[in-house]
This record gives structure tokens, C-alpha cells and sequence, in this order.
């Protein structure tokens, strides 16, 4: 039998993808994109170095402890530049007053997660889900305590009425924390390959958009326009 138009094998055997399924969709611009690289690798060098600092075996084995301290000042202090240049774009700030917004919805996501129901009816989100807004407003929270406590372990003489000790207790614990946060965040991340493809290329499927991601292309009209087929 012969192939029609749309398909590639034998007449009434359709080979084309659904629409929905080869279709892709905006979801972050370029600006965002390195954005989250910066932060990232900026975060990653941190705990690295902070990790050969606190920990004996590391420290000896890496050796050269005031570069490494020195390499850890600075990216500690360069952390929340990525942002900073960020707000020149205007997609990324609009994702930030997303970040900052909850929904009624996100109530029901955060109920879904904690009996721990994954489907994706039981767990509405726009763009970004309950679970990242708390993971976002957190960690800006942490690095600008890790800042403060990091400059007065620097400048000891910056705020006098608290101790260099107290500042390194903080420092310390908020570590750990943000260390274990950071863990789960990139954890999630490789359980979601589409989701990583979005933050690599800025494109994802229309289908996981509309699967995970409900309210988002409603209530997002122009990022729903901006549609490809590969």
C-alpha cells in the first residue's frame, strides 16, 4: 500500500506525533538560564570549599587552605550577583513576582505533597509549583544570612555587639542546611528530565506543561504562544 501525506509508512498507519506531544513551549529565556548557572555554579563552589575547610580529610588532602578559603570568600560574596544582573531582564523578573505569589492552589499542592500523592490532578502549579516558591524564598532567605554572618567572621570589628563566635555557629549550621536543601533540589531535578531540558535549552513540552504545570499556560498567555515543533 502506499504512504499519504503525514506519515512515512504504509496508508492508515500514522506515524506523526501528536500535536501536543512534539510541540514545545517557551519556559525560560537565556537570561534566565544563565541566571540559574551562575547561582549555581557559584553555590557549588561554596559548599565545595567550605567542605575542605570544615572537613579534616578534605582539608589535607586538598592542602593550600588560604587559597581555598580565599576561593570561598569570594564566591560567597559573588553569589547573589547572578540575580542582580538578572533584573535587567524583564522575564525574570516577572518569574520572581511568580516566586513570590502563592495561589489557592499551591495550598493543595503543599497538602498533596505532605500525604505524599504524586498525581498530577492532586498537585496543581503554574509555572513554578508550591514546593519551588518555598524552595526559592528559602534559600535567598539563607544566603543573605550566610552573607551578613560571613562578612562579620571577615570583619570582625563590622558589628561589635555580636561575636565572631556567634557568627560562626550561624554560618556553620546554615551550611549543613543549605547544603542538604541544595541536595534535595538537584535530586528532584534528575527524577525530571523534561524539567532539566527546560532549564538547558528554555523549551519544554507542551504536554508536561499542561501535565504538571496546569494554571500555568492559562494564566500565562504569551508564553503559550511561543510554541516550536521539532
Amino acid at each position: 500500500m502506499t504512504s499519504t501525506a503525514g506519515s512515512t509508512g504504509p496508508t492508515g498507519v500514522a506515524t506523526r506525533r501528536p500535536p501536543e506531544r512534539s510541540a514545545r513551549v517557551l519556559r525560560f529565556t537565556r537570561a534566565e538560564r544563565w541566571v540559574h548557572r551562575g547561582t549555581g555554579l557559584l553555590m557549588l563552589l561554596c559548599l565545595t570549599t567550605a567542605a575542605c575547610l570544615y572537613l579534616g580529610p578534605l582539608a589535607q588532602l586538598v592542602g593550600r587552605r588560604h587559597l581555598v578559603a580565599t576561593v570561598h570568600e569570594w564566591s560567597g560574596i559573588l553569589l547573589p550577583l547572578p540575580l542582580l544582573l538578572g533584573l535587567v531582564s524583564p522575564a525574570f523578573r516577572a518569574d520572581l513576582r511568580r516566586l513570590n505569589r502563592f495561589a489557592t492552589y499551591d495550598r493543595r499542592w503543599l497538602r498533596a505533597a505532605r500525604k505524599r500523592l504524586t498525581a498530577p490532578d492532586l498537585r496543581p502549579a503554574g509555572k513554578f509549583n508550591a514546593g519551588q516558591k518555598l524552595y526559592a524564598g528559602w534559600l535567598a532567605g539563607a544566603v543573605l544570612v550566610m552573607t551578613a554572618t560571613g562578612l562579620l567572621m571577615w570583619f570582625t570589628g563590622l558589628l561589635p555587639a555580636v561575636s565572631r563566635t556567634s557568627a560562626i555557629f550561624v554560618h556553620d549550621v546554615l551550611a549543613w542546611a543549605i547544603a542538604l536543601v541544595v541536595i534535595g533540589h538537584m535530586r528532584k531535578a534528575f527524577q525530571d528530565p523534561e524539567a532539566r531540558l527546560g532549564m538547558r535549552t528554555g523549551y519544554v513540552s507542551l504536554g508536561w506543561a499542561r501535565r504538571w504545570h496546569t494554571h500555568w499556560l492559562a494564566e500565562d498567555r504569551p508564553a503559550a504562544q511561543d510554541t516550536r515543533e521539532p
